[in-house]
């Protein structure tokens, strides 16, 4: 592949984009409310309109994406985003609405979230929800306060969340905000929670446990309702991160398993576009007890419309501005009425199907810590590949090689030097055949050539880069010839 060069390096003096006309009335500098204006900016590339063309539209097709290539990242449910669900989100009456335009102006908006609401009631067996949060992290933060909330009002807001050790690493973050201590809950030897672990822990101090279901091995709690169980015994509340609800869509309602508190990735089981930064959605459900204490405001219908209700003296307030990120909660819904309630067990139906077909294709080449049936996604290790110096760095750099993009590494942390797969129910047999014979190619490179294992990738714009001096020495300026 021919190296891009950098901006910089294109530049020539002289080199200008466009010229204007020469000015026929007297120059003046403009002062933008008395901000100081930057003279020069030393060093500025000059080049030439194609040049700037050609050169940015070479670097976005080195770019790896959903649309041009199988993305396996374990847990971050990569799935292809339908483009009608942006066509719906660009019609200008959406598109152009303003956040603080009169409720009876955007009665069609408010009709939306509400609706939206509902089916995820419907979807999650929960009995209310807020729409606000913008992201999986931010919905957990927003489930917990509102656990926090709900303690407290009762009397006592406890003192300790309860954990599994292979859990998402923003869940002691959300419970350490609304200060709690996390204790951590060690999984057993089929990655799921040791239930004589979780009865010693559960006391009258802990106020939740914060589950992800299916886990992040792939999975499934399959003892759920003992659980549940165990934690409503002591007065405790059940929190589950629904990050990877692409699972169960359609097939297991988490409430039905005693969950009072979810937060769902719109970004990734309803198929918004999802990296890049964003813009995600992390709705939170509740049952019936926690709704008075949801973020305000709520969308309601009233006798002469939809309304946003803020009298609400239990909630725990507003917790963004405005309302939702409403353009994805807008693509989400195109996603679930284009599917209908047949499509949406289909999305768990052939997500597993896919993660076992992958499975059960390298787990004679690839280690399994856990032995346990996977649903949606399953995590290898690099331990035959260590036997020969090649760790699960070295087995993703060398996949960017055969064009595909490395799956999700090193996570969940009870699993030494993975390697977490989710294809996905987008993936098609060819394109996980095709990932399937890389990672077999990998294996046998491991064995016979780990030198080319370990120093790739030998065919991408950018070769291998020393992490270790890259984190200790960030080069944060351009410096020309020295930089």
């Amino acid at each position: 592949m021919i190296r891009e060069p950098l901006i910089f390096e294109i530049s020539a003096p002289g080199k200008r984009a466009f010229l204007l006309p020469k000015l026929d009335v007297p120059e003046k500098k403009a002062n933008l409310a008395g901000l100081p204006l930057r003279e020069d900016i030393e060093g500025f590339p000059q080049v030439s309109e194609i040049e700037v063309v050609r050169h940015f539209t070479r670097l976005s097709q080195a770019n790896f994406c959903i649309d041009t290539t199988f993305y396996p990242l374990g847990s971050c449910t990569m799935k292809y985003n339908p483009k009608v669900n942006e066509k719906v989100a660009q019609l200008e009456k959406f598109l152009f609405s303003h956040p603080q335009a009169p409720q009876d102006l955007v009665q069609g908006n408010l009709e939306i979230l509400k609706s939206m609401e509902d089916f995820l009631c419907e979807i999650t067996g929960l009995e209310a929800f807020t729409l606000q949060p913008s992201a999986g992290a931010q919905g957990e933060l927003v489930g917990m306060m509102l656990i926090h909330a709900y303690l407290k009002d009762r009397g006592h807001p406890r003192e300790v969340v309860l954990i599994p050790d292979s859990a998402h690493g923003t869940n002691p973050s959300s419970a350490h905000v609304c200060g709690y201590r996390v204790q951590e809950i060690k999984s057993n030897e089929r990655g799921t929670i040791d239930l004589a672990g979780l009865s010693r822990q559960m006391t009258e101090d802990v106020a939740a446990l914060m589950i992800t279901n299916p886990n992040t091995l792939g999975v499934f709690e399959f003892d759920i309702l003992k659980i549940a169980e165990i934690v409503h015994g002591q007065g405790g509340l059940l929190y589950m991160d629904g990050a990877n609800m692409n699972a169960l869509v359609g097939k297991f309602k988490p409430g039905d398993m005693g969950v009072d508190v979810i937060h769902l990735n719109l970004h990734k089981t309803f198929s918004t576009p999802h990296g890049g930064g964003g813009p995600g959605a992390g709705p939170v459900g509740v049952k019936k007890q926690l709704a008075p204490y949801l973020p305000i405001p709520v969308v309601e219908k009233g006798p002469s419309g939809y309304v946003f209700n803020h009298d609400r003296p239990k909630s725990i307030g507003r917790v963004r501005s405005f309302y939702a990120n409403f353009l994805v909660i807008i693509k989400a819904l195109a996603y679930i009425l284009s599917l209908g309630a047949e499509g949406l067990k289909e999305i768990a139906e052939i997500a597993v199907l896919n993660s076992n077909y992958l499975r059960k294709s390298l787990e004679t080449v690839y280690h399994l810590k856990y032995s346990a049936p996977t649903l949606h996604e399953c995590v290898f290790s690099d331990k035959f590949q260590k036997e020969h110096g090649v760790q699960n760095i070295d087995i993703a750099k060398r996949l960017i090689d055969y064009g595909l993009h490395p799956p999700t590494m090193s996570f969940p942390l009870i699993v030494p030097g993975a390697l977490m797969v989710e294809p996905t129910e987008t993936e098609s047999k060819r394109d996980l055949d095709l990932f399937i014979e890389a990672m077999k190619k990998i294996a046998l490179e491991a064995v016979k050539t780990p030198e080319v294992v370990k120093s790739a990738p030998h065919a991408s714009l950018v070769r291998r880069l020393d992490e270790t001096s890259a984190a200790r020495n960030p080069v944060l300026r351009w410096e020309g010839d020295k930089g």
